[in-house]
């Protein structure tokens, strides 16, 4: 999402590479689904893999399995320029350079006198390679570990790090490139101008320069994010694709939250400003908000679902209810058949979806469609013969009784409006010995019951069975005088 923000707000374009080069690691049907979570969140590349095979774009393929040429090419030409040799190396033979490395209290790697084949002769290497040995390509570094190179980093800003001077791997045995060569070209070949990644790369950064140089490529600039915290145990460590569930962009679709959620709170935490800034701008889209990497923390954010689930309340509380309708049934058709069964009768359901939605203070109880279900469930199913509820401070059932009956014997009317409804409320409040107002009550509580929200509770719980509700005119509204009288 960053990345796309960035591209788009600098005239660039955001484009898919899928870096395959680990058939080892390669999952069946992989690209289609990271095109299609990618989808999922609005965030589609101007360029890039449309699938398996097929690409959109100038500088395709944007597959690096189908780019193998490519690399070989620049490999040859660094062997030819002497930059690059071939390796015969075994497993074995790495395993033993390792271990006289850490008898001699060494740091460990291929580099300086630990190159076994760095200064073969061409013809014996020709003369191996004929013979049908395994080999592989590694860079010949010209890189001097006591030597330091100055990097501007545009999230982290300046960083010294020592240079690379280890002969790295560029080209497999089984012919295709290392991560670290082919990023590199394609780079180059692409026009790539901003690489943002995460953090865990930095340390890479001086073999990727050294790449670009010694391949003859001006470098782009990196950006390297830092990642996502957790709590745990009274500490912090990062999110975990292993350990932790909200990592996955699935969890967010099972739990029901918003796309738009997902995004705003991502951005809550990409960006300082972020959240200033939408209060300042509610109405305003995420594309007219002015990303600034400098405003990217430097340490890692940390993670707070309970924030998150804040933000999807906004978030959903602008929502219309057709928007919430549409959503959250297509959500239920997949992750709750009794929703989605609640929700067949759409031209009551967008009733009950649309009170206190649209006000100047909308209902906020709601996170996420896994929420909905209970939130609204009371508008469906009432159990008439359950007189287990909580009234909260008035108890005594002939006093709950003569509000009850009073009330809808004398003050009910189902075609009055809010005001009057609410005047209705007081008369009888005042009627039955308690204040007319909140605040003339805690001015004198000696001299009244109660006040009338405790009267207004009295109704709610009856006709919901819950103490806490959206607005109770509107919900008497919807449930309509039929089924409040079966209700009562």
């Amino acid at each position: 999402m960053v990345a796309k923000t960035m591209a788009h707000q600098t005239g660039g374009v955001f484009f898919l590479r899928i870096e395959d080069t680990d058939q080892k690691r390669e999952v069946e049907n992989g690209i289609i689904g990271i095109i299609s979570a990618l989808k999922d969140y609005g965030i589609e590349p101007d360029e890039g893999m449309s699938d398996e095979e097929n690409f959109v774009g100038e500088y395709g393929p944007y597959k690096q399995s189908m780019r193998k040429e490519i690399y070989q090419a620049y490999a040859k030409d660094l062997l030819a320029k002497g930059l690059a040799y071939p390796c015969f190396c075994t497993p074995e033979d790495l395993e033993q350079i390792r271990s006289n490395q850490e008898k001699a209290k060494e740091r460990t790697g291929y580099f300086g006198k630990w190159t076994k084949c760095r200064n073969m002769p061409i013809q014996m290497a020709f003369d191996k390679i004929k013979n049908g040995e395994s080999y592989i390509i590694r860079l010949k570094s010209p890189g001097n570990p006591d030597k330091k190179i100055k990097h501007k980093d545009a999230i982290k800003g300046g960083v010294d790090m020592p240079e690379n001077d280890q002969d790295i791997v560029i080209i497999k045995s089984d012919g295709l490139p290392t991560y670290h060569f082919a990023h590199a070209i394609d780079d180059h070949l692409m026009g790539t101008t901003l690489v943002i990644r995460g953090d865990e790369w930095l340390p890479s950064v001086p073999l990727h320069l050294q790449l670009f140089y010694v391949l003859g490529f001006k470098p782009p600039k990196y950006a390297h994010i830092a990642p996502l915290m957790k709590t745990e145990d009274g500490g912090k460590r990062k999110l975990s694709k292993r350990k932790d569930p909200e990592a996955a962009v699935s969890f967010y679709k099972e739990e029901g939250i918003p796309k738009q959620s997902v995004k705003e709170y991502l951005m809550n935490i990409a960006n300082s400003n972020f959240e200033i800034w939408r209060k300042q701008n509610p109405e305003k889209s995420l594309e007219e908000f002015d990303f600034d990497l400098k405003k990217m923390g430097v340490s890692g954010a940390l993670f707070d679902m309970t924030k998150m689930l804040d933000v999807s309340k906004n978030v959903i509380s602008k929502y219309t209810a057709e928007e919430v309708y549409t959503e959250a049934l297509a959500w239920a058709k997949e992750y709750d058949d009794e929703l989605a069964k609640l929700l067949e009768n759409k031209e009551y359901s967008l009733e009950v979806l649309g009170i206190e939605r649209g006000n100047v203070k909308p209902r906020k109880d709601i996170s996420k469609w896994s929420d909905l279900k209970y939130a609204i469930l009371y508008m469906y199913q009432f159990d008439k013969n359950n007189t287990d509820f909580e009234y909260q401070k008035i108890t005594d059932k002939e006093e709950i009784a003569k509000i009850v009956n009073l009330y809808f014997e004398k003050y009910y009317d189902e075609n009055d409006d809010k005001q009057t409804w609410f005047d209705k409320m007081k008369d009888l409040a005042e009627e039955l010995g308690y204040s007319r107002e909140v605040k003339e009550y805690k001015a004198n509580p000696d001299a009244y019951k109660g006040h009338v929200g405790d009267i207004s509770t009295v109704l709610r719980v009856t006709l919901t069975g819950r103490c806490q509700t959206p607005d109770l005119y509107e919900i008497m509204q919807v449930l309509g005088k039929e089924e409040i009288l079966k209700r009562i």
